[in-house]
């Protein structure tokens, strides 16, 4: 699935299964929120905090899908074409960033 097709099936998810969309504000602490879970899996299974057996069923991708849907319904509610903002993105990054990492030497 595409960016576009993906805001789409959005949409079509929050006419048949939801009221409405959550105002702005409310989807971006929605963002927060499910970020802050992707956070919290991170630091404890790949960083230096132990998991908590409570975290350990936790799937990573599911809380990260949960995220792009979230950024999906902040594009749809606000006329941001996604998939033309990503391409124009990369772009500009590959452009400003392919010697910049080449030359890191932090990165060897």
């Amino acid at each position: 699935m595409n960016i576009e097709n993906a805001q789409k099936a959005v949409d079509v998810w929050i006419k048949q299964h939801g009221v409405r969309y959550f105002n702005e504000l409310t989807n971006m602490a929605q963002l927060t929120e499910e970020v802050g879970e992707v956070a919290r899996i991170i630091a404890r299974r790949y960083g230096e905090q132990s998991e908590k057996e409570s975290d350990k069923h936790k799937d990573l991708g599911e809380e990260l899908a949960d995220v792009i849907f979230v950024v999906l319904c902040l594009a749809n509610q606000t006329g941001v074409n996604l998939e033309q903002a990503f391409e124009k993105k990369l772009e500009l990054k590959t452009k400003r960033d392919h010697d910049r990492h080449h030359g890191n030497e932090k990165l060897k």
